[in-house]
């Protein structure tokens, strides 16, 4: 009985009716759970290096405030920290990655680089993401910073606007600071998202 009062408590700290744990989920037709029972948008994309050997995947899930996405690499990485960010445009059809722009947030509402930048960050600023010693790498990363599709208010935040974006993939970690990329160096993979 404990265990379940608990349970409930803290359902009802989150914003869930406490006496929505006891009901059968089926049930239920309100718009908050009609909402969250049905499937979310999702893809999956090959990430590419320079000579277009893919080297794993990256997929994306909406969420009500953001993008999950998770980083599949299974070879290609320089042992260490990389950095990861989210560029204005789906392309990769250049050796070097610059077709992909700059990152989001290079319009009207710029802010400056950087996760610890008390201006920032951008739109496009995530975390570092790590190359064990066999090359590979992988991560789940939460981004409140973008929307998955584009629609009413979104703007420039959303990945899969008129042109796309790219994950990009640097070859240095990125320090969250210095403009305009952190210190992260050039772009050595790529992935579209369209």
């Amino acid at each position: 009985m404990k265990l379940l009062l608990n349970s409930v408590a803290v359902f009802s700290l989150i914003g869930v009716p406490a006496l929505a744990q006891v009901h059968d989920h089926a049930s239920m037709t309100t718009p908050a759970v009609a909402a969250a029972t049905a499937a979310p948008t999702a893809m999956t994309t090959p990430i590419k290096m320079a000579d277009g050997t893919s080297i794993g995947t990256l997929s994306l899930t909406a969420a009500p405030s953001g993008v999950l996405l998770q980083v599949d690499i299974t070879k290609g990485l320089t042992p260490g920290w990389h950095g990861m960010h989210f560029h204005q445009t789906g392309d990769c059809s250049d050796p070097k990655f610059m077709t992909s722009g700059g990152h989001m947030n290079h319009g009207e509402s710029k802010k400056p680089h950087g996760l610890l930048n008390p201006a920032g960050p951008d739109y496009g600023d995530m975390v570092n993401l790590y190359a064990a010693a066999d090359g590979s790498a992988h991560a789940q990363v939460f981004s409140n910073a973008v929307r998955f599709d584009a629609g009413p208010s979104i703007g420039e935040q959303a990945l899969r606007d008129a042109d796309g974006s790219a994950l990009v993939i640097h070859a240095s970690p990125d320090d969250h600071m210095s403009q305009p990329i952190g210190g992260a160096g050039g772009r050595i993979a790529c992935a579209v998202i369209r």
